[in-house]
């Protein structure tokens, strides 16, 4: 079968096409896994991260890819979740050891063994790939493929980030970045906190313009200063001087939460500029969101479909996988990313 692999670290400054298309066995089910024929794969940037190397892969070479749309194929034995021709979807959780205990009490993100889809084990850039029945999930059938692919990490990890925020409906909302998963973010906080205000930072003026079409009620570069203080901020770029400014407009009491696997260092002296007494005092808190866990994929579906949530997606057909990879280094982003396989008759 054919596969996109990543085969070692590479700077995307120099290398353009940091992904190399291969053949590779087919993969043979195991006991309680399925095998999925995939239908398309959604981009994310923890894919930039294992390329130049801040969330390395487990080995190389490696499929990458981690939110998957496909058919099951065939099933290993014991296998009883699924059957042939179901529609499923794969997710940044690969697998976790279910006896830990961060597992025992519902937190697999945290698990000592957790193993990621796409770097820890073979992911979705690939005609064909297995999976543990039990992290696989059934597809609702509101959506089509494309639109389930953000779903499945860019939905699953902003639903984790919403829920960590901890808001109180009437209370304001901010949102540091406007990617794929800050996008859907918008439309969950909208629906969940109709009260609210959203304030979205962004430093591509078209990406503003995206968020305001989307019903936000303020949009400004990470530089200006909103109307208000804010409750809780989301942050989901891959820069730190973003942390220093969502601190210092947070109000007393306020949270920041950053979603992002792994933080680029060019601008790490950036936090030197945090003053104790601006941007920390007064019981301002941090968080971070580690991986997802079932749970969380299962809850955004659900919510998604009753909302329902409507990803924006920009297609790249399987063969230019690159292409893909460097739009979402070099350009702005509006929505999500999909790489779509062909369509056999």
């Amino acid at each position: 079968m054919k596969a996109w692999l990543i085969q070692n670290i590479s700077d995307l400054a120099l290398e353009t096409k940091p992904l190399h298309l291969v053949d590779i066995p087919l993969p043979v089910p195991k006991k309680n896994q399925i095998l999925i024929k995939v239908r398309c794969c959604g981009v994310c940037h923890t894919e930039l991260d294992e390329i130049e190397g801040r969330t390395p892969p487990a080995y190389f070479p490696v499929v990458p890819g981690h939110q998957v749309v496909g058919t099951v194929e065939a099933c290993g034995v014991e296998t009883f979740r699924f059957q042939k021709g179901d529609r499923v979807g794969v997710a940044w959780i690969f697998s976790a050891c279910g006896k830990c205990e961060f597992c025992l009490s519902g937190l697999e993100n945290l698990c000592p063994d957790f193993r990621a889809t796409g770097r820890d084990a073979n992911g979705g850039y690939a005609e064909y790939m297995v999976i543990d029945a039990s992290y696989a999930f059934k597809i609702p059938t509101d959506f089509s493929d494309l639109e389930t692919a953000p779903l499945l990490c860019a939905g699953a990890i902003g639903y984790r980030a919403l829920m960590l925020a901890g808001l109180l409906d009437g209370q304001i909302l901010g949102l540091s970045g406007f990617g794929a998963s800050a996008h859907l973010v918008l439309k969950m906080a909208r629906y969940l906190y109709p009260e609210s205000k959203i304030f979205v930072f962004a430093r591509n003026l078209h990406e503003r313009q995206f968020a305001l079409q989307l019903g936000a009620n303020w949009a400004g570069d990470h530089s200006e200063v909103p109307p208000n203080k804010l409750n809780a901020i989301i942050d989901t770029t891959p820069v730190w001087n973003t942390i220093v400014q969502a601190l210092f407009h947070l109000k007393p009491g306020g949270g920041l939460v950053i979603n992002a696997i792994r933080k680029e260092s060019t601008d790490q002296r950036a936090l030197l500029q945090i003053r104790y007494q601006d941007h920390l005092w007064m019981e301002k808190n941090i968080k971070t969101v580690a991986n997802i866990t079932r749970s969380d994929v299962e809850n955004f579906l659900a919510l998604a479909a009753s909302i329902p949530i409507k990803p924006v997606v920009e297609t790249y057909p399987f063969e230019k996988a690159n292409e893909a990879i460097m739009d979402l280094k070099h350009k702005h982003v509006k929505g999500a990313k999909v790489i779509v396989f062909p369509i056999e008759d």
